[in-house]
Formats: structure tokens, sequence, C-alpha cells
């Protein structure tokens, strides 16, 4: 019983980071309106994604090299 509640906990925690990762997306390559503090907005969904899983950073991208 307890296993088949964190399985329904991490499937219902996958599946609102993947919204929210919808969502970062949207923030960084699709908004319309730029009168918005993007930065904010992209903080603020970092903090709520690092009290869901431990790591704010979970929903950047993977493998990005700079320079």
């Amino acid at each position: 019983m307890r296993q088949r509640a964190e399985e329904v906990r991490a499937e219902a925690v996958a599946a609102d980071l993947a919204e929210l990762g919808r969502l970062r997306h949207y923030l960084i390559f699709g908004r319309k309106d730029r009168r918005a503090d993007r930065e904010k907005l992209m903080s603020a969904i970092d903090d709520y994604v690092g009290e869901m899983t431990g790591d704010r950073a979970a929903l950047h991208a993977k493998n990005h090299k700079c320079g």
C-alpha cells in the first residue's frame, strides 16, 4: 500500500514537472508580451520545483555548454 502511494506521488510529481517544463520553455522561447519580468517568473518556477524535488535546477537544460 505504501509503495503504491509513493508511485502515485512520483507520477503526480512527474506530471507537474512536465507542465512546469512547458511553461518554462514558453517563457524562454515563446512569450509574446515582454512587459512581465521573465526572470522573476522563471525564478518562481525554479523555487517551486526545488520544493517538490529538492533540485531547483531540475528543469534546466541538460548538456548545455557555454562558449
